[in-house]
């Protein structure tokens, strides 16, 4: 599969989509779902799960392209793990609030660079479990 991460990574990057669009607009076609549609899936995602700081948005929309992608419970929970796993090991957090820097200070991670390394991992994902689009 041809990356599509700096694909992902500019629609953050430019304000058009939050971290969870960006990631479920760039693999819509895995998910049998409209762009637009599957946009509107994400609106409620922004800044870690409704602007709450929870988990990385990044996360959020690739779990739900694995899901859609794979049509597979266990499939897309060990998935998931491998992904999450990954991006916790080169970023120091899967939690948008430590990402940012929200309480430390320190950014671990800019939002289009999370958007780029989620995109990357379930790219890896999908090309194992032989998703097509």
């Amino acid at each position: 599969m041809e990356t599509r991460k700096e694909i992902a990574a500019e629609k953050k990057r430019c304000g058009s989509h939050n971290c969870t669009q960006a990631v479920l607009c760039t693999y819509h076609d895995f998910t049998g779902m409209e762009e637009e549609t599957i946009k509107n899936a994400g609106n409620a995602f922004a800044a870690g799960m409704g602007n709450m700081d929870g988990t990385c948005g990044t996360l959020v929309g690739a779990g739900i392209v694995l899901g859609l992608a794979t049509k597979d419970k266990a499939k897309s929970i060990k998935g998931m793990r491998q992904i999450m796993d990954k991006f916790k090991q080169r970023n120091g957090a899967t939690q948008c609030k430590l990402l940012k820097g929200v309480g430390t200070g320190k950014v671990l991670r800019e939002c289009p660079l999370c958007v780029a390394d989620a995109s990357e991992f379930l790219e890896e994902i999908l090309e194992k479990e032989g998703c097509r689009k």
